[in-house]
């Protein structure tokens, strides 16, 4: 199983629509991925480690795939579709990382 984070980087200026990417982009992202998608997560940013300070990302989304070659199949045909929709909800990219999953 992979794990692929997008990850939303914080800062002053930063802008997020926390309520249209939950309502409108992530069920537009697992819709589009079908069955592919084995799990979506959603993290919201409120600390970090340094007391008083913000978290390092606004916000990171979570979605699981089997493995990379399903992943880049149900993704890849709707990438620019998603990316498009980046201005209706932030003002800065997410970073993406892909990683393997491993439970305990």
């Amino acid at each position: 199983m992979i794990k692929v984070s997008v990850m939303y980087p914080n800062g002053t200026d930063v802008k997020f629509d926390t309520e249209y990417y939950k309502k409108s982009h992530l069920p537009m992202v697992s819709k589009a991925c079908g069955n592919a998608l084995k799990g979506l997560e959603l993290d919201l940013g409120i600390a970090s480690r340094i007391p008083g300070k913000p978290a390092p990302y606004i916000a990171i989304a979570h979605l699981m795939f089997d493995n990379i070659t399903t992943f880049q199949a149900a993704f890849g045909p709707h990438a620019e579709t998603f990316a498009a929709d980046l201005d209706n909800y932030s003002n800065v990219k997410g970073e993406l990382q892909i990683s393997e999953l491993i439970t305990f």
